[in-house]
């Protein structure tokens, strides 16, 4: 990875004498983006915010890394706008696999989280960027077109902390890669699957595999996170920020709901 480029860096860069911004690009032609965000409001949003520029083209949308995986393969973007919180598939699983089938497509991370290991968790995604949901339109823009150029990029309020290159040292550092980072792709798919409720016949049926290989991956998972029980698989999923704090309440009800 490059080093980081924050928002005033960013601006610097592309601001002309006039005062305008530049928006260059070595092919000429438009940025293709995908947005992937389980709210649709925030979807219709950003694809009205970005579609005022006429450098960017939104190729489409996602409402969860599922489908964000179907579309990339499908519309080939050179930026992804990724959430971080989605049902079914979250937004670092999806960026990881998305990045190993797609390479040349960039992923900035655009999420509510600022914590510290979801930013490095992120980068060892393989996501470009990060920025935060509170950041305004022209950080966002910057960023998109930062990552598209190969860049590094992270909003202010993570830049402005002088935190962004230990971010990059530790994403690059095998230290600290146990527990979530143990677990094979299959493996996460399935932990995010418990902790959303699902039964091992609904894991089954949503990821076309038997029951008895859900039940193998989910010992593997449980072997690797320390886990005793379904509800602890859940409480940790809530804490790493793999699912959103909806699914609290199945923690209280976690093992007569999951008994199947």
């Amino acid at each position: 990875m490059n080093e980081p480029t924050s928002s005033e860096e960013a601006a610097a860069r592309m601001r002309q004498p006039g005062g305008a911004t530049s928006w260059s690009h070595s092919s000429g032609n438009k940025i293709r983006v995908l947005i992937a965000d389980d709210h649709a409001v925030l979807r219709q949003a950003l694809r009205l915010l970005l579609e005022v520029h006429q450098e960017i083209e939104v190729v489409g949308d996602a409402s969860n890394g599922r489908e964000a995986m179907e579309a990339a393969e499908k519309l080939l973007p050179d930026v992804i706008l990724m959430d971080m919180v989605m049902p079914g598939l979250n937004g670092l699983e999806a960026t990881r696999q998305i990045r190993r089938r797609l390479p040349k497509t960039k992923v900035l991370i655009l999420t509510g989280y600022m914590e510290d290991e979801q930013i490095v968790a992120a980068l060892r995604a393989g996501a470009s960027g990060y920025v935060v949901k509170k950041s305004d339109a022209t950080e966002l823009i910057l960023g998109i077109q930062s990552v598209h150029r190969g860049n590094t990029y992270f909003s202010s309020s993570i830049s402005d902390s002088g935190s962004a290159s230990e971010y990059l040292l530790q994403a690059r550092s095998e230290e600290g890669r146990a527990g979530y980072g143990l677990l094979t792709s299959r493996e996460r798919e399935v932990l995010q699957l418990i902790a959303e409720g699902y039964s091992n016949q609904r894991i089954a049926d949503e990821l076309f595999i038997s029951v008895k290989t859900v039940e193998a991956h989910k010992a593997h998972i449980m072997s690797k996170l320390h886990a005793q029980t379904r509800t602890d698989l859940i409480r940790y999923a809530l804490q790493k920020g793999l699912v959103g704090i909806d699914v609290a309440p199945a923690v209280e009800r976690g093992e007569e709901r999951q008994a199947g």
